[in-house]
């Protein structure tokens, strides 16, 4: 944490009451620049793609810290942060991780979808394999917290948890593109088996797998996953 940092984070009381601070970091752009820099990210957004092929190059575990202390910068309710990240390097931790998905999938394909759901997905080309879950480097389990508990031990409820830790995960997967590295967003169901094997308590909700790493030299994409709604389909200005 840096000097400037320490400075407003030290002064927060533990307590419930009000204290305004001067706003810590402030942004004095013109009209071109800001045009500029959006468009600059929105190009470097554009090549963010879900990958399911995975090289097992590997990916330095700060990368990953960096990453995650993005991700817990962003906005929560009550500022309450009712998440966790869990954190796996280990191939016989990823192993039992991808066994235990793998068969929720294969009763998820075999009838627990129905056939909506199911048509829905064919165009992505999934199935039941998940071979990414133990060639990529890293996998980091995303908890929604129900319920946390201050630095004086007292516990409390959380509020927006979930559109807390949506934006959370927001911040991560772009924290991540912008390290150079590419994510899949992997959510088997029911998903109870992640708390087990991530040692969480049951009070947490796991909300999904991200799987990290590179893409594999022949990685490749659906067609169907590249088409973007346009701007005036999901913008209105009033």
């Amino acid at each position: 944490m840096s000097e400037n940092e320490n400075k407003y984070t030290s002064s927060i009381p533990l307590d419930n009451d009000y204290v305004e601070l001067p706003i810590p970091h402030r942004w004095e752009l013109s009209d071109e620049e800001m045009i500029r820099r959006s468009e600059e990210f929105y190009e470097m957004m554009k090549t963010r793609h879900t990958v399911r092929e995975y090289s097992p190059r590997a990916v330095p575990r700060e990368v990953i810290e960096n990453c995650i202390k993005a991700a817990g910068l962003a906005p929560s309710g009550a500022n309450h942060q009712p998440w966790h990240f869990a954190v796996i390097e280990d191939p016989a931790h990823k192993q039992k991780i991808r066994e235990a998905a793998e068969e929720e999938e294969k009763t998820f394909y075999a009838g627990r979808a129905s056939d909506e759901w199911l048509n829905a997905l064919e165009p992505i080309g999934t199935n039941e394999s998940k071979p990414h879950l133990t060639v990529a480097p890293w996998l980091i389990v995303i908890f929604a917290q129900r319920t946390s508990t201050d630095r004086n031990g007292r516990k409390f409820k959380n509020y927006y948890v979930n559109e807390s830790v949506g934006i959370a995960t927001g911040f991560l997967i772009t924290a991540l593109h912008h390290a150079g590295l590419s994510t899949l967003t992997h959510t088997p169901n029911p998903m109870k088996f992640l708390n087990e094997l991530c040692d969480r308590p049951a009070s947490e909700k796991p909300e999904m797998i991200l799987v990290v790493g590179h893409p594999a030299e022949n990685a490749t994409v659906p067609a169907h996953a590249k088409w973007k709604k346009p701007l005036k389909e999901i913008m209105t200005v009033f």
